[in-house]
């Protein structure tokens, strides 16, 4: 199990380390929360650091939504960039990697020297050529070590012919044993690396498993904690930090996520952006609830955790082996469970930047009441209130006569039910004008003629809202006032009377 340190122990240290080449996903919001969660369970610094090296893909834009999207989650950290493109905060910076090129430089050079890597100088041309010749005799690929023992002249010969070398290093011939704190004991042979692994291109910029050992040694790493898909990747970064002489943090993989279909859920085939989330109006509570759960357990029934109390009980030898999917039914639920605890002030506040200013403030909280049950994300309140917002004539262009009638009905009755239900209503002072009497008036007229409720509250709530599903019925005419209330049954009845004429 993964406990405090002991006296003497290295203290808890994680890192959350995103490129900058897309927007802030699921995974990455995942495996971030879940370092966020490690560390503050166990009193620990979580750093949050910058691969920003792809300068072609990267952008100051994917940061902000990184680092805005992560903010917004209530995840939060003690070193590195508090905001896209300010200052670093902490005792290992720089904290992005374009600013910690020296560095890389000196470690291969030090690699270098101690014969543990070395200059490679065979061509693309050369190396797909070998390539192909190790797929023909059905092997699998792996570089064969032809410039591991160059001779000096050797050397020279390459030079001479405007060759620059990429450096490689060079990875021992053993089986890589590790404890994961998920997956327990890990052996993987080094020959499954794939022979001598560049770490430096020829054109000097170091490669990904390279410098992500150099800054993890650099910032006293203590804890990894990725991705399964990395895996593969943790036997040659181990043999990198023993060639350093830097002590091996302790890995943690966490399962990846799956699509409903149980394939790998992918940014290309799946929303996995967590400002689309935002912009559809999931809440950060919900949404960090829901990531902590996909591949975690308290070991409990409970659902429903605050961000402090996750991390109180998280521990991560209660994370899953197996994939976790993705199940946006669930998500819907938490939100929905969300946004129902929430007072009506509250939930107005979130939904300001959602509905139309046209519905002042004092308006939004008079129709929450009527909404809250029936939202499933804070968007669905654009619809929900729409019919406040829209003008008498916008509700009667929403509809067309034949969609007034019930099932079992036809115009003629129709409007004649239309027309008792406007008369009732009109004949409202306005004190009594309330939700409770317009639903009693209107039931007593149904019983009156022989309608069932359902069938004759039908043609009123289209006339009001433009709508077959609204909030409420009676309770949306309160809000919507009298008057505009007999307009627009007026305005239906218009419309049932052309159809009664033809």
């Amino acid at each position: 199990m993964a406990k405090a340190p002991a006296d003497g122990d290295r203290a808890v240290r994680v890192r959350m380390a995103p490129s900058p080449t897309g927007p802030l996903h699921i995974g990455t919001a995942r495996t971030s929360l879940y370092n966020y969660l490690f560390a503050r369970h166990l009193g620990g610094t979580y750093v949050l650091r910058v691969e920003d090296t792809d300068a072609a893909r990267g952008s100051d834009e994917f940061e902000r939504d990184i680092i805005d999207n992560l903010h917004w989650l209530g995840i939060n950290w003690d070193e590195g960039p508090q905001v896209a493109g300010g200052e670093d905060i902490g005792p290992y910076g720089p904290y992005r990697q374009s600013q910690r090129l020296e560095l890389y430089a000196a470690e291969a050079e030090r690699l270098l020297a101690s014969g543990q890597a070395f200059g490679c100088y065979c061509t693309p041309e050369e190396l797909e050529a070998m390539r192909r010749e190790q797929e023909a005799r059905k092997e699998p690929p792996h570089y064969n070590g032809r410039c591991r023992s160059l001779t000096d002249a050797e050397r020279d010969a390459f030079l001479s012919e405007g060759r620059r070398a990429a450096i490689r290093f060079r990875v021992p011939d053993e089986t890589v044993v590790f404890d994961d704190l998920i997956r327990g004991r890990v052996e993987i042979a080094a020959e499954a690396l794939g022979g001598d692994r560049v770490i430096v291109r020829s054109d000097g910029s170091p490669l990904y498993h390279f410098v992500v050992v150099v800054d993890d040694a650099a910032m006293h790493i203590t804890h990894v904690i990725r991705g399964e898909d990395h895996l593969s990747n943790t036997p040659l970064h181990v043999l990198l930090f023993r060639a350093l002489g830097h002590e091996v943090p302790v890995f943690a993989h966490i399962p990846l996520i799956l699509n409903p279909d149980r394939s790998k859920m992918s940014k290309r085939r799946s929303q996995t952006a967590i400002s689309a989330y935002r912009e559809d109006g999931y809440l950060p509570e919900a949404m960090v609830n829901f990531l902590a759960f996909l591949g975690w357990s308290p070991g409990t029934e409970e659902e429903i955790f605050t961000l402090d109390e996750l991390a109180n009980r998280f521990e991560i030898e209660h994370v899953h082996k197996a994939g976790a999917v993705f199940d946006k039914d669930r998500l819907d639920y938490l939100n929905g469970v969300y946004i129902r605890s929430l007072t009506d002030e509250q939930l107005a506040v979130r939904l300001r930047r959602f509905v139309s200013d046209a519905l002042d403030d004092r308006g939004l909280v008079a129709v929450i009441p009527l909404i809250k049950e029936r939202m499933v994300r804070l968007a669905d309140a654009r619809e929900l209130v729409a019919f406040l917002i829209e003008t008498d004539a916008e509700v009667a262009d929403r509809y067309g006569p034949d969609e007034l009638v019930p099932a079992k009905a036809d115009a003629a009755g129709t409007a004649a039910a239309l027309a008792r239900a406007r008369d009732e209503i009109a004949d409202l002072a306005p004190d009594d004008f309330s939700t409770g009497e317009l639903e009693a008036r209107c039931r007593r007229a149904a019983e009156a003629i022989g309608w069932k409720a359902g069938d004759f509250f039908k043609p009123i709530r289209i006339g009001i809202t433009g709508r077959s599903v609204s909030p409420p019925l009676f309770g949306s005419m309160e809000l919507l006032g009298k008057d505009r209330c007999l307009a627009r049954l007026d305005a239906a009845l218009a419309k049932l009377a052309t159809v009664v004429a033809a």
